[in-house]
């Protein structure tokens, strides 16, 4: 019997298996290296957290992971009907600019954000729902659409066409790209989270930073004007309208309008805006709207945010930002904007207070000044002005020259004191004009002492500290007002610091409270010895303890009548 035929047939099962493990090692090895590439795209999208760079790394990654010569990212509208944007890459910028205006979500983009499933398609363009390529756009036909879901919410879609090989895209690239989409809606929640972190910081920075420039601007009829303008910046609207109640009319009118679309502000804009201003000034409630409810349907602005202007228990304001873009004003604009108005709405009311007891200062100088010149010079420049009457009648009777020299030096010595208080009261206005008020000194103490808290202190003047207190009070005052936040920075931990300094029924008050770790042991007293012993020379009282809310308390009383 020969053998030779079963050899045969045993060597070639022998190479078809062979073969098979060479073809499966193969298969295997491509398949290591697309999950090489799949795990590099995943990284890549995870090294940035700019929303912007991270959907430029997904549409380059799932490209480069499928192999195919165009994709896309589409990003949804929150309505969930439309793309707001449209990432591509594949295309030059020409190319680009020849095809025209970026798709809305029509034909089979339209389809996937209506069925947010993965799509493959053999033939783009032979698709029950293909809306048709628009002039100058590359030749498309194999394609591959997959959802982004971003905490179960569909943020946008992927759309691959074009494999490099000429091949339709296979299930092993769908799980790939459905894989990498994954990764890419944490990437882009991570993302998101970031930028919210840094609108919100970008918000608190600009609410104390608005309040410390307010207080120092020269003329605060130009507040308004420079709280839209600040507000303006950070939310990159294209108008800022501020309105406010007539003084002594009915109704509302605009303090400030800024922004690229102002000239269209026209009467039906401002009609509309009105309205909704008078609304929102009563319900103290944020609206965020549609352009047409608020400007017309003439209008470039299509998303509106209007939000209360004042503290609670006035009469609000309002002011209404306009947007042209498709997005709307995110979540944490409308969550900041109104604390940004309330710190600058309080800032503004602190600088008017302040400048009214500047004039109230000056006002008090002024009448002492009046009564010192009429208690003092203008008596005695009357009294003069007799003496001279008396002398006219001593030379005409021809009196002795004794009399009239004597006379004469009489009211060149009332003259002379008259001139004497004249220059008295010239020189006590130039030194007080040199001097900083004791309310500014106070304040300047606690910035000054304060800059390593993580937020601004609160410092609260009331009743006439400026004209009540006296110099000497005033500097020990200075002195326990530096000591008392100075433990707080140094000692206490805190985070918020409060300074209140009232004069009231003949007693001035220095209150400094903070949030920190409390009093605690006590080793060393000699800061709190010295503040008591200031106290007992001025015949006040000194305390210290736990403040209700934790930290420390410490007040600091003497009186200041008249001495």
């Amino acid at each position: 019997m020969d053998d030779a035929p079963i050899l045969g047939s045993s060597a070639g099962r022998i190479e078809d298996l062979l073969r098979q493990v060479v073809s499966r090692a193969h298969e295997l090895l491509e398949t290591q290296e697309r999950m090489r590439g799949l795990l590099s795209a995943v990284v890549s999208i995870a090294e940035d957290l700019t929303l912007e760079a991270v959907l430029d790394r997904v549409v380059t990654s799932a490209r480069e992971l499928v192999g195919a010569k165009y994709a896309a990212l589409g990003v949804l509208t929150p309505e969930h009907t439309a793309l707001s944007h449209f990432l591509t890459v594949g295309m030059d910028d020409e190319t680009v600019s020849r095809i025209g205006p970026r798709p809305t979500g029509h034909g089979v983009l339209g389809l996937l954000i209506r069925e947010p499933n993965p799509i493959r398609l053999h033939d783009l363009g032979s698709h029950a729902d293909s809306y048709g390529f628009p002039a100058n756009h590359p030749p498309m036909k194999t394609f591959l659409g997959v959802p982004i879901t971003v905490r179960d919410e569909v943020f946008g879609n992927l759309y691959l066409t074009e494999k490099a090989s000429g091949e339709d895209f296979n299930a092993e690239d769908e799980d790939l790209v459905v894989a990498l989409a994954a990764a890419a809606g944490v990437a882009i929640e991570n993302a998101r989270l970031f930028a919210d972190t840094a609108r919100r910081q970008r918000w608190r920075e600009a609410s104390m930073d608005v309040a410390g420039k307010i207080l120092a601007l020269e003329d605060l009829s130009t507040g308004s004007a420079f709280i839209a303008d600040q507000a303006l910046e950070i939310t990159e609207s294209d108008i800022v309208a501020i309105a406010r109640r007539r003084a002594g009319a009915p109704g509302y009118e605009w303090r400030a309008v800024f922004g690229p679309l102002k000239d269209d502000f026209d009467d039906v804009a401002r009609a509309g805006a009105i309205a909704v201003a008078s609304k929102v000034s009563v319900t103290g409630e944020t609206l965020v709207l549609t352009g047409p409810e608020v400007f017309g349907p003439e209008t470039q602005v299509r998303h509106a945010l209007v939000v209360p202007a004042g503290q609670p228990g006035q009469d609000l304001g309002a002011v209404i930002f306009g947007q042209s873009g498709r997005t709307p004003f995110p979540a944490v604009d409308v969550e900041m904007a109104p604390v940004f108005f309330a710190y600058s709405s309080l800032a503004l009311q602190v600088a008017r207070q302040h400048r009214q007891r500047e004039d109230l200062v000056v006002f008090t100088d002024r009448d002492r000044i009046a009564r010192d010149l009429h208690d003092v010079v203008i008596q005695r420049l009357f009294a003069a002005g007799l003496s001279l009457q008396g002398l006219r009648r001593f030379v005409a009777q021809g009196l002795d020259g004794d009399r009239a020299t004597s006379k004469i030096d009489s009211i060149t010595g009332e003259l002379d004191e008259t001139i004497t208080a004249l220059r008295n009261t010239i020189y006590s206005l130039n030194e007080a004009k040199g001097r900083d008020s004791l309310s500014a000194r106070l304040v300047r103490v606690v910035q000054e002492a304060t800059g390593d808290l993580p937020t601004t202190p609160r410092v609260e003047l009331l009743g006439p500290i400026d004209s009540a207190v006296p110099t000497a009070v005033g500097d020990q005052a200075l002195a326990v007002l530096t000591e008392g936040v100075s433990n707080v920075v140094r000692h206490a931990h805190a985070d918020s610091l409060w300074v209140t300094a009232t004069v009231s029924d003949g007693e001035f008050e220095i209150v400094v409270a903070d949030d920190g770790y409390g009093l605690g042991e006590i080793t060393r007293r000699s800061g709190l010895k010295n503040v008591e012993e200031r106290a007992e020379a001025l015949g006040g009282t000194f305390e210290v303890g736990p403040a209700e809310d934790g930290g420390t308390r410490l007040r600091w009383v003497v009186p200041v009548g008249r001495r």
